[in-house]
């Protein structure tokens, strides 16, 4: 009789933490795929990084930006002199960007896609921290006085 009562416990801890889950805001640092729902603009913009930005996750999301497509439009240091693609943005100089600056904005941008000549990497990138890595990479290419600080591992 207890086993089927801690049973039934575990299953509706598990739909209470699908439907919080499903509900939240926040991702869930977990799988990525086509089907993953994008993001409004405003889930995007109410979005904070729950990687922290220290040396490892920039190194990693450099790693990531080298080898999952973006440096064929952004180039290796992201200033987008690459005739290729006329339009990409500039990843250095965040005054000129058109689809937000805040964290969950370039999130939303690299996951989801941005406009007709930004695609989703959804797709490529498959853990939602690794988009996250990517974000904090982007940051560390801001001018100095606009970089968020570096935190210790």
């Amino acid at each position: 009789m207890k086993s089927h009562s801690t049973a039934a416990l575990c299953a509706m801890v598990l739909v209470l933490q699908a439907f919080v889950g499903a509900r939240s805001a926040e991702p869930a640092l977990g799988p990525l795929n086509i089907d993953t729902p994008a993001l409004s603009p405003a889930e995007a913009k109410s979005l904070h990084n729950p990687v922290a930005n220290t040396a490892a996750s920039i190194r990693r999301g450099r790693l990531l930006f080298a080898t999952s497509g973006c440096v064929s439009c952004h180039g290796t240091d992201g200033k987008a002199l690459i005739e290729v693609v006329a339009n990409a943005t500039d990843l250095t100089n965040p005054k000129v960007w058109k689809n937000g600056t805040a964290e969950g904005q370039i999130f939303r941008s690299i996951r989801d896609g941005a406009g007709a000549s930004m695609p989703a990497f959804k797709g490529q990138i498959t853990q939602e921290q690794d988009v996250w890595n990517i974000v904090n990479f982007i940051h560390s290419l801001w001018p100095q006085d606009q970089r968020p600080p570096v935190v210790a591992e």
